[in-house]
């Protein structure tokens, strides 16, 4: 389970949990070569995975069990049929040990104090306070910063007044609800204060895995079209295998076992969990996830908005406002399908879901959470107060309506209703733009055995189909 504590305010996950207990565990047909017959106890190693692209270790566990000493090699044959190889994911992509920006010690979540205004131009100035400190000895330049801070907190465009705003209404929601779920971490020992030599530790900080899978879907425009009578919707994964690029991008992958299984791209080896299917494909070759078979009860957005920040440093593609509201969502929705879409905090944004998006789509907003953002030790990852970035992110959730509401049959399951702002707390995973696993804390609001799709996804999950330009990240 992600969950690690549950309370009326929200949810404390481990993230990191979650990915382990996912099962990527090779089947017996794909392990590696069998170790000599001289191996008669089972051994650990930890052998190199630099070709995966997916950042992970592994365990590697040989048994050889009773073997007739009358049978030459028949050792090796018994401990390659009880090879169990195990994939982790690397726990220090989860070592946020410290804030980003360091805040006043009064921020810190398990303070709670509301000073918010005396203290906005510290938190979010942190660069400017050093700034200052550096031109001490110099009058005139002090006395222009000071000018400058001064301008930038008296002068706010619509944009910044419209997030101000929003921020005072859910900010007392935010701070109460996390200091709770924090309190129930450190007890659990899940949390800690940082120690002396973690304090040392720099958070490690990683950007795109440069795999080209994005620049791969672009080219795929140029591939030759197929001719739509001949096209699998959908191709199984059997072996270890190299996949020709254009069959990855034309239909969508299953993986239907209880293994793991590995796919060759691009001279890289990706690991494909159990029972989990994707597309890989960008907007304009989404029609093959709408051939698929499959509707879905649960949809996941996590769109590629537009801003500043992306337009400056190219990291990733996004779309407009028009593009994001083509995407077919009722063409892949079941009915009462939930849809909960991530949002970005500029208020635009949330406006434009709330009001524009969702009726689009014939979907009715429910509810609005919050994904908050913590260190090991249970520090706010950004001082809740910055005006520079805030450490939460929102989730609109919502349920695509029916023309005509049909009553539940008896044999149908009920689900309680979708509470409002509720919250996510967990340590982010520092790879770009990985999302904390929704599954866990949506399971009383959807029905069992629920068919789940993630759109822009970046990682796969078991049971679940996802797609996107970069869904083998």
């Amino acid at each position: 389970m992600s969950v690690v504590h549950q309370l009326s305010a929200g949810w404390l996950l481990d993230h990191l949990s979650f990915i382990n207990k996912a099962g990527y565990q090779l089947c017996p047909s794909c392990q590696y070569p069998a170790p000599s017959a001289s191996c008669v106890a089972p051994v650990s190693s930890t052998p190199s995975t630099e070709d995966f692209v997916a950042p992970s270790t592994f365990d590697t566990t040989y048994s050889t069990g009773d073997t007739p000493a009358s049978q030459p090699g028949a050792a090796v044959e018994r401990a390659g049929a009880t090879l169990k190889k195990k994939y982790v994911f690397r726990e220090e992509f989860f070592h946020v040990f410290k804030p980003h920006i360091v805040a006043a010690p009064q921020q810190k979540p398990q303070q709670g104090s509301s000073e918010a205004d005396t203290r906005e131009g510290k938190d979010s100035g942190n660069g400017t306070e050093q700034h200052k400190g550096a031109k001490s000895n110099d009058g005139a330049s002090v006395a222009s910063a000071r000018k400058k801070r001064k301008r930038k907190c008296s002068v706010f465009n619509q944009g910044e007044r419209d997030a101000l705003e929003y921020h005072t209404k859910i900010r007392g929601l935010i701070l109460e609800g996390t200091r709770c779920l924090i309190q129930e971490g450190l007890k659990s020992g899940f949390l800690h204060p940082i120690s002396a030599e973690q304090s040392c530790i720099k958070n490690v900080v990683t950007g795109h895995v440069g795999c080209g899978l994005a620049e791969l879907c672009e080219m795929a425009k140029n591939f030759p079209s197929v001719n739509e009578n001949d096209h699998r919707t959908a191709q199984m994964i059997d072996e270890e295998t190299c996949i020709p690029e254009q069959d990855l991008l034309s239909c969508v992958t299953e993986n239907n076992t209880n293994y793991t299984k590995i796919i060759h791209l691009m001279g890289q080896k990706y690991l494909v969990p159990p029972k989990s299917s994707f597309l890989l494909s960008d907007i304009s070759c989404i029609q093959p996830l709408l051939n698929y078979k499959n509707k879905y009860d649960v949809i996941v957005i996590d769109p590629p908005w537009q801003n500043k920040s992306v337009k400056r440093s190219n990291r990733y593609s996004h779309l407009s406002s028009w593009q994001i509201k083509q995407i077919p969502i009722p063409a892949l929705a079941a009915p009462n399908c939930l849809v909960v879409t991530w949002v970005t905090n500029r208020q635009k944004h949330l406006r434009f879901v709330k009001e524009e998006l969702y009726p689009h789509w014939s979907v009715k907003t429910l509810a609005e959470w919050h994904w908050v953002k913590i260190t090991r030790s249970g520090e706010f990852v950004f001082p809740l107060d910055s005006s520079h970035k805030k450490p939460y992110e929102v989730l609109v959730l919502g349920r695509v309506q029916e023309s005509i509401d049909l009553p539940l049959r008896k044999s149908d399951v009920e689900v309680l209703p979708i509470p409002d702002h509720k919250l996510i707390v967990s340590v982010p995973c520092t790879l770009h733009s990985h999302k904390p696993p929704l599954i866990e804390v949506l399971t009383e609001y959807i029905k069992p055995d629920v068919e789940c799709l993630e759109l822009f996804a970046r990682y796969l999950q078991p049971g679940w189909t996802s797609w996107g330009n970069e869904v083998l990240l």
